[in-house]
């Protein structure tokens, strides 16, 4: 009997340990080819040493690398500015139908959703860069849209990004339309819809009201948000003590520091987060979450020492970088799925109430029992249909007559 237990034994250590080398065979080997790839688009992403500091103005073009049916797929890099209006560099992708056109093209901006700050976790340097939009993409180009997909300052190109900081999304979302338009027979004229998931839909609500001011020859139709970080304030208060205050904190805490120097931090932090979100802010989203859970989950280790909401200084500047309700004459599109872990759909659900009750024009698409992750996929194609409706000018659908589905809600 000890003899079969003794031979069961070290079949079952010899296959973990199996397991266990092929896993960081798997993670070595994709470590290198993350390297590799990094290393040789450095020289695409380094700032000029010259460079004309007209905002949008294309520094550099050249193909994406991957195929994108009836469509040319480009890597841009473009000026856009910092915080204090200096003359930067930001990249991105570009998506240019093939057939041409006789009239300017409406463009759409695409943000995509968190995904850390290192220079690896920038979409348009990523392994798969159209894995973010390709739910929407087709439908676009098959419209003739031009689309525009910004990386954010500071990511993948020199700089900090201003993590859920309006002024730089803004300013880097209209530039790089501006960008885009000079792309040889990009055709892309001024009329725009911006479409931003998760961060990307804060940009995409900010930009509801700051494009105008950022680049007004520009004309907005219209603003799809699919799980948009909207309000700041709402979403901290119910998750400063959870998985996501890792997930998320490091990227605040780190933009926050440079966009806000007298902002309190490190008073806020509990020591293993004070000793570790630079580093873990440098990289990418997937790894702070996985971190972040080893972390809260097995050492009991929270990210915030307390509620950030309570200290005034924070409780202003999340009031700051809260979108408040547009007219009705700027519809909005909003998308949520009900079994959202992270943008909670109660806040999403309250922001419809108040935006509505305010007189905006909202067209909400709530998914039952989808989650975080999947909202993109699902919500792609009805977005494009949306946004066609802008484009032709016809009267956007107002849906405010029909309450939040509270009943579905997971996480309020």
């Amino acid at each position: 009997m000890m003899s079969i237990l003794r031979k069961t034994l070290v079949a079952f250590l010899a296959v973990f340990v199996a397991l266990i080398l092929s896993i960081v065979a798997f993670l070595a080997y994709s470590a290198w080819k993350s390297h590799s790839l990094q290393s040789s688009l450095d020289a695409f992403y380094a700032t000029p040493e010259e460079f004309s500091e007209i905002p949008g103005t294309l520094l550099r073009l050249e193909p994406l690398g991957v195929d994108v049916a009836n469509a040319r797929a480009y890597r841009l890099l473009y000026v856009t500015q910092d915080q204090r209006g200096r003359a930067a560099v930001a990249a991105g992708m570009a998506f240019i139908p093939d057939k041409k056109s006789d009239t300017p093209r409406p463009v759409v901006a695409y943000i995509a959703g968190t995904t850390g700050q290192g220079d690896a976790c920038a979409p348009s340097r990523a392994t798969d860069p159209v894995s973010g939009v390709i739910h929407f993409l087709p439908e676009a180009i098959a419209q003739g849209w031009a689309v525009v997909a910004p990386d954010e300052y500071g990511v993948g190109t020199e700089g900090i990004e201003l993590y859920l900081f309006k002024d730089q999304e803004v300013r880097d979302t209209v530039n790089s339309i501006r960008a885009l338009q000079s792309i040889p027979g990009a055709s892309a004229g001024n009329d725009f819809a911006v479409y931003g998931f998760s961060q990307g839909g804060h940009t995409a609500l900010w930009t509801g009201h700051l494009s105008e001011q950022f680049a007004p020859e520009l004309n907005l139709v219209g603003v799809a948000a699919a799980a948009p970080a909207a309000n700041l304030t709402s979403i901290i208060d119910r998750q400063w003590d959870s998985v996501v205050g890792w997930g998320i904190g490091v990227d605040v805490v780190r933009s926050w520091s440079v966009a806000y120097p007298d902002l309190p931090t490190d008073t806020l932090l509990t020591d293993s987060a004070r000793n570790n979100y630079e580093r873990m802010a440098q990289g990418c989203i997937l790894g702070s979450f996985i971190e972040g859970t080893i972390r809260h989950k097995l050492f009991r280790q929270d990210f915030f020492l307390e509620n950030p909401v309570n200290n005034p200084l924070w409780a202003q500047v999340l009031i700051d970088q809260t979108p408040m309700p547009y007219p009705a004459e700027l519809p909005l599109m909003l998308i949520q799925g009900t079994a959202d872990q992270i943008v909670l759909a109660g806040p999403n659900a309250d922001l419809q109430v108040s935006w509505c009750a305010a007189g905006s024009t909202i067209n909400a698409l709530w998914l039952g029992g989808v989650d975080h992750t999947s909202v993109p996929a699902i919500a792609g194609p009805s977005v494009a249909g949306w946004i066609a409706g802008r484009f032709a000018g016809l009267k956007a659908p107002n849906t405010c007559a029909v309450p939040p589905p509270w009943s579905l809600i997971t996480v309020k």
